[in-house]
């Protein structure tokens, strides 16, 4: 492996793991001696890259560094193809469109022989036929991102309504439905509401009292649902 893509693999591997790690560790993942490792850590510090540690204690990378010019792999490019498609295709308008946006972004600082590949997928994702639009979907994102809480009318599987105060601090997009995680107060507990339910839907300004990282994190647990992966 060449110098440069041998640096973009060491610089995705640092970006992977967010506790430090060992030279000895970061060497046997890139394939590379410790010595040429040492080297390449260098060579990156000096381009910019705020990668702490030394040698014998392990090594983190500190967020916000970007080497130019951005480079994918074949692969990593219909990957991004694939899941912007899927987003078009299953989402709502604004997630819609700030997915082809994304793409686009990608698609004008991509080598030109990397862009051929972006605009010559063979990989599709197909429409759905039943899609539906959802207006509350905008909404349901912003109160998750805002941290505040929603005041939903909820039609059951039965046909019974309700009225719920809830803290949505995720969403789920599965092929046919979209679901939303949720604390409830009315049931003072965790609950799961599809949004093709939801017959009323008003943003309140109330921000909730926990955090989302730690109702998901706590939701993960009780519903026994793993962690992504992001060693």
């Amino acid at each position: 492996m060449s110098r440069a893509p041998r640096l973009l693999e060491l610089l995705q591997v640092l970006r992977r793991h967010r506790r430090p790690v060992t030279g000895a560790a970061l060497a046997a993942e890139v394939g590379v001696s410790l010595r040429t490792l040492y080297r390449d850590i260098a060579a990156l510090q000096a381009q910019g890259a705020d990668i702490r540690g030394e040698a014998g204690l392990g090594y983190v990378l500190k967020p916000g560094f970007t080497l130019p010019p951005l480079m994918f792999t074949p692969e990593e490019i219909e990957a991004l193809a694939l899941g912007s498609q899927w987003v078009a295709a299953r989402t709502d308008q604004r997630l819609a469109g700030a997915a082809r946006n994304a793409l686009a972004k990608i698609g004008a600082v991509t080598p030109p022989e990397l862009a051929d590949v972006l605009d010559s997928s063979t990989l599709i994702v197909a429409a759905r036929a039943d899609a539906a639009a959802e207006p509350h979907l905008p909404l349901i994102r912003d109160a998750i991102r805002q941290e505040r809480k929603l005041s939903i009318a909820y039609v059951d599987a039965a046909g019974g309504r309700s009225e719920r105060v809830i803290w949505p601090f995720a969403l789920a997009f599965f092929d046919q439905t979209r679901m939303i995680a949720a604390w409830c107060e009315s049931r003072v507990a965790f609950r799961h509401f599809r949004t093709d339910r939801i017959a009323a839907l008003t943003p309140l300004e109330t921000r909730y009292p926990r955090r989302r990282a730690a109702l998901l994190k706590e939701w993960r647990a009780a519903a026994n649902v793993p962690a992504p992966d992001r060693n």
